[in-house]
């Protein structure tokens, strides 16, 4: 039996403190509106707050309701695409600052966190990066190697032979090892974040849905679930939760599901077999995984993407468990106490994209890579609004592609899913078969 007591929650909110209490009702009239309130809305509120303008931010949930709280709590370099993919669009030099973003990310949130005293068990711990067959072990080491040289991006590679240094499973290849990458505790740092907005003078108000967006020759007319809200400037901080609210935005990102479970307490002879060096964990397979021990090393978080349209941590908790127990096979018997999930976005360019379109200030599509770039660039977005030069970023209205007749709804992610899924089972099976003849021959 995988359930003792099953929890559809999220993991993360069992350690926080209760919300602050926040405003139940809107002003009619503010400087600046952010729709919007996780990571990138309350950043950006909390810089135009502290310059001196009034803000409001609202949500059509709870505060925080999205993946600021149901998120692993990884903290990465944040951009995917390669530098030559981006160079073949943008050239060599735009490529190199677009990739940096990635590192201010990282550095700002953690100064971010220094400064303003935030508790939420922010680690350099390291990343573990699992290769699932031996090409992708070698294209590991060739990609680490050159972002190593060109980037100053320290790493180093575990062989297989001594994967059990880095992580308790014979399942990889071995991986590659980048000392720099951090984790923390997503729902303290946004718990963390609300008060210091409050602190700020900033407006919160959960459970007004904002339903229509109209320009005016003043600024901009919204209408909410709690009456219609007048302002100068809009910001729109949606990312995984965008809405017909904004369809130019909606035609750009593809929401996925991302899925967590969180086993009961693990003896500690086996958290320190399966995690020797505390590292947060992701493979090379192209449906997801990543993976990490709880902040207090005594359970075992595990995510990934089970599915394109699963709705029901129910259902997905026991797919997570038996992926878990794959690489894991000494968790067999461990059992979920919670199961949840949250929804991220994507972008067709594998890009997060910010700036202003029809007047509207935006960021989003951090693909998988929130916890870091949302924070970082709802900072500079709150600084493009006040019009600081500091505002700008490599990121700043790139092309936001979409793709034809598609409205926001991703109705080939099941299918896309479903052929990576069996394509990662093969290299898997493959390599192992591999590994037989070689222990055969040998």
């Amino acid at each position: 039996m995988l359930m003792a007591e099953w929890r559809n929650t999220s993991f993360w909110l069992d350690d926080v403190s209760p919300m602050p209490v926040v405003s139940d009702s809107i002003k009619s009239e503010v400087d600046v509106l952010v729709i919007g309130s996780g990571y990138t809305g309350l950043q950006a509120a909390l810089q135009i707050a502290r310059a001196g303008r009034d803000v409001l931010v609202v949500d059509s949930g709870d505060l925080g309701h999205g993946c600021s709280t149901r998120n692993g709590g990884q903290i990465s370099t944040s951009v995917k695409p390669s530098h030559d993919k981006l160079a073949q669009k943008f050239g060599s030099k735009r490529a190199t600052n677009i990739r940096r973003e990635g590192e201010f990310g990282l550095e700002w949130i953690e100064a971010f966190v220094s400064e303003e005293n935030i508790d939420c068990d922010f680690s350099r711990c390291g990343r573990f990066h699992a290769a699932h067959s031996p090409e992708h072990y070698e294209f590991l080491a060739r990609d680490a190697e050159i972002v190593k040289k060109s980037e100053n991006i320290p790493s180093f590679m575990v062989p297989k032979k001594d994967q059990f240094s880095e992580l308790g499973t014979e399942l990889y290849h071995g991986g590659v090892v980048f000392p720099r990458h951090a984790s923390l505790h997503p729902a303290k740092y946004h718990h963390a974040l609300l008060s210091i907005v409050l602190r700020a003078g900033v407006t919160l108000v959960g459970h007004c849905e904002a339903k229509l967006i109209n320009k005016t020759t003043e600024g901009f007319e919204v209408s909410t679930a709690k009456g219609i809200i007048k302002c100068k400037d809009v910001v729109v901080a949606t990312n995984g939760y965008t809405s017909s609210l904004t369809p130019w935005f909606k035609r750009r990102i593809i929401p996925i599901g991302s899925y967590m479970i969180a086993t009961d307490e693990i003896e500690p002879k086996l958290m320190q077999k399966l995690f020797p060096t505390k590292r947060i964990v992701s493979d090379t397979c192209k449906v997801v995984y990543y993976y990490r021990p709880s902040p207090d090393h005594k359970r075992v978080l595990f995510g990934g993407r089970v599915s394109a349209k699963e709705t029901d941590p129910s259902i997905s908790g026991p797919k997570l468990h038996k992926d878990l127990t794959r690489i894991f096979p000494d968790l067999k018997d461990a059992k979920i106490t919670h199961s949840w999930l949250g929804t991220v976005a994507y972008t067709f360019d594998e890009l997060a994209h910010t700036g202003c379109y029809n007047g509207i200030y935006y960021a989003m599509g951090y693909c998988g890579s929130g916890v870091s770039m949302a924070s970082y660039l709802g900072m500079r977005l709150g600084q493009k609004v006040l019009g600081m030069p500091e505002g700008k970023t490599a990121l700043d209205d790139l092309p936001f592609p979409t793709r034809p007749l598609y409205q926001g709804n991703p109705w080939f992610l099941p299918a896309v899913v479903a052929w990576y899924r069996w394509r990662d089972q093969q290299q898997i099976i493959k390599a192992q078969r591999l590994q037989v003849r070689k222990s055969f021959v040998a």
